[in-house]
C-alpha cells in the first residue's frame, strides 16, 4: 500500500500545473514514504525471528511515522523540511536529510536482519537474498537520485519498486514466503516438545526451533559443532555417523534421530536431527527390565521346587525308610530303595542343570532345536541321540516354550522310573506341522498312566492345536509322540 500511495502521487505530480496541486500530490505520497521503512523494519525482524524485546520495540515504529508525515505537513510553520517549495522549484531543509537518513537506516537494518539470519552457514538463503535486493535496488537508485548521478524529471525510486514485487512475487511462487502451510509448519516445529535442526548438504545449520535452542544454548552453525555441544552438555562421546544415539544431562534421558530430506527426484536436499526426551520411557523400560528379571527368577525358583525339590524330598524318605530297614535287620528291601535313591538322585541333578542353563542362556528359546538340546545337554548318565529332519525356521519360534517343557518332563521321567541306557529323539520340520518322536530303551510298562507328567505334557501340546500319543510294551521301552499344526508362512 506504501509503495502504491507513493507511485500514485508520482503520476499527480506530472499533471500538477500549480503549487497547491503539487503540495496535495506531495503530501499523498509522503504517507507511502512515512510509512514504508517503519513497516519494512517491522517486517524484516518478525521474519528474522528476532527477539520477543526487539519486536515489541519495533511495533512502535509506526508512531514515528506519524511524527514524520506530522512534520512534512506542518512544514509551512516551520519550514524545516522544504525550504523552498512550488512549481519553480524544490529546496530541502534540514528535517529532509535527518528523515532521509532514517529511511537509509531502517531499510538496512532490515536488510542486515535478514542477512544475520542466515549468515551463519557458508550459503546465504534464497528467500533473504530475494527480499534484501527488493530494498536494496529502490534505495540504491533514491540515493543516486539524491546525489545528482542520476537525473530525472520524476522520482524513479518508486518504479523501481515494481522491481521488488517481482522479487517477493519470485520469493512467494519460488520458495512458499509467507504460505500459510510454511507458516503453520514452522510455528508447528516452534511449538513441539522435540528439538529440531535442519541443516543443508554442506551440514550448516539453517533452521533451530525453540526447543533446540533451550536445549542446547550454545551457538553452533555446523552439524560437527553440534555434536560437540551436545558432548560437551552431556559428558559423553557423541556423533552423527549413525542415525541414532541416547545420551543423558543430569536426571534426563535424550534419544538422538538423524534423517535425510530428499525432493521428489530423490536427491537429498537437507538433513534434520530431532532430539526427543525419553526419559519417562527410559525408565518404564527398565522398570519393566527389572520385573522380567525378577519374574524369571520366580520363574526357575518356582520350577527348581516344583520337581528338584519334589525329587530331593522324595530322595530324602526313601534314605530314612533305608536307615529304618537297616535298623530293623531287614535288608531284603535295600537294594531296591538304593536303586530307587539312585534313579531319582539322577533325575534331580538332570532337572538342575536344566534349570541352570535355562537361567544362564537366555538365547536357547530362539529355536525348537536348541531347546531340545539344552535339556538332552545336561544329561549325563544316560546316551541321547537327537536327529533333525527338515529345516527351521520362524515359523515354528511359537512352540519352543511348550517343547522345552514337554521335553524336559518326558527325559525326567525316563531317568525316573525307566532305566534307559538310551533315549533317541527325532525332531522333523515338515512345513505344515511340526512332529517330535522320544524313544527310550528302558523296562517299559503294561498299562500307562497319565499322572501329573505325562496330562502336563498333553495339555501344553492340545492349547497348541496338537496331539500327543503315548506308547509302551513292558520289557521294550517308552515312546512319546507329539504332533503340532503349523500355520503356513
Amino acid at each position: 500500500m506504501s509503495i502504491v500511495m507513493w507511485l500514485v502521487s508520482q503520476l499527480l505530480i506530472l499533471f500538477s500545473v500549480n503549487d497547491m496541486q503539487l503540495k496535495i500530490s506531495y503530501l499523498i505520497g509522503y504517507v507511502g514514504i512515512c510509512c514504508f521503512p517503519s513497516f519494512w523494519l517491522m517486517f524484516s525482524a518478525e521474519y528474522s525471528e528476532t527477539s520477543a524485546k526487539f519486536r515489541k520495540m519495533a511495533a512502535f515504529l509506526p508512531i514515528l511515522s506519524v511524527v514524520m508525515y506530522a512534520a512534512i505537513v506542518t512544514n509551512p510553520l516551520h519550514r524545516l523540511y522544504y525550504r523552498e517549495f512550488g512549481i519553480n522549484g524544490i529546496s530541502y531543509g534540514m528535517l529532509f536529510y535527518v528523515f532521509q537518513l532514517l529511511f537509509y537506516i531502517f531499510i538496512i537494518w532490515g536488510i542486515s536482519l535478514m542477512f544475520i539470519r542466515h549468515s551463519k552457514g557458508k550459503v546465504i538463503s534464497a528467500q533473504s537474498m530475494f527480499l534484501a535486493l527488493a530494498a536494496l535496488v529502490p534505495l540504491m537508485i533514491n540515493m543516486l537520485t539524491l546525489c545528482g548521478v542520476i537525473k530525472s524529471e520524476i522520482e524513479l525510486t518508486p518504479l523501481f519498486f515494481a522491481f521488488s514485487v517481482i522479487m517477493v512475487l519470485v520469493a512467494i511462487r519460488r520458495y512458499g514466503l509467507l504460505d500459510i502451510n510454511q507458516i503453520a509448519i514452522q510455528d508447528t516445529f516452534d511449538n513441539i516438545e522435540t528439538a529440531a535442526a535442519v541443516f543443508d548438504t554442506e551440514g550448516n545449520v539453517t533452521y533451530r526451533n525453540k526447543a533446540m535452542k533451550t536445549l542446547v544454548s550454545a551457538e553452533y552453525s555446523h552439524i560437527s559443532e553440534l555434536c560437540s555441544a551436545l558432548s560437551e552438555l552431556s559428558g559423553e562421546v557423541i556423533d552423527f555417523t549413525g542415525n541414532s544415539a541416547e545420551f543423558s544431562v543430569e536426571n534426563e534421558r535424550y534419544s538422538v534421530k538423524k534423517s535425510l530430506i530428499l525432493n521428489e527426484l530423490g536427491t537429498e536436499i537437507a538433513e534434520i536431527v530431532l532430539i526427543s526426551n525419553i526419559t519417562e520411557y527410559f525408565e518404564l523400560a527398565q522398570t519393566e527390565k527389572k520385573l522380567s528379571i525378577e519374574h524369571e527368577r520366580n520363574r526357575i525358583a518356582q520350577e527348581i521346587h516344583d520337581s528338584a525339590g519334589h525329587t530331593f524330598t522324595m530322595i530324602s524318605s526313601l534314605a530314612k525308610i533305608t536307615q529304618t530297614e537297616l535298623k530293623s535287620g531287614k535288608l531284603t528291601e535295600i537294594p531296591q530303595y538304593i536303586a530307587e535313591i539312585d534313579g531319582l538322585s539322577r533325575s534331580g541333578i538332570t532337572q538342575l542343570r536344566c534349570s541352570i542353563n535355562n537361567l544362564r542362556d537366555d538365547e536357547f528359546m530362539t529355536s525348537v532345536t536348541r531347546a531340545v538340546k539344552t535339556v538332552t545337554d545336561a544329561v549325563r548318565t544316560v546316551d541321547i541321540d537327537v536327529c533333525v529332519q527338515g529345516t527351521e525356521d520362524s515359523r515354528y519360534a511359537f512352540c519352543i516354550r511348550q517343547i522345552y517343557d514337554s521335553v524336559k518332563e518326558t527325559v525326567t521321567n525316563t531317568m525316573r522310573y525307566s532305566s534307559a541306557e538310551r533315549i533317541d529323539i527325532i525332531i522333523k520340520f515338515l512345513g505344515d506341522r511340526l512332529e517330535l518322536y522320544i524313544f527310550d530303551n528302558g523296562k517299559g510298562c503294561g498299562k500307562i498312566k497319565e499322572n501329573n507328567g505325562l496330562s502336563g505334557i498333553r495339555r501344553r501340546i492340545e492349547d497348541l492345536g496338537g496331539t500327543v500319543k503315548f506308547s509302551s510294551v513292558e520289557g521294550e521301552g517308552f515312546t512319546t509322540m507329539m504332533k503340532i499344526p503349523v500355520e503356513k508362512g
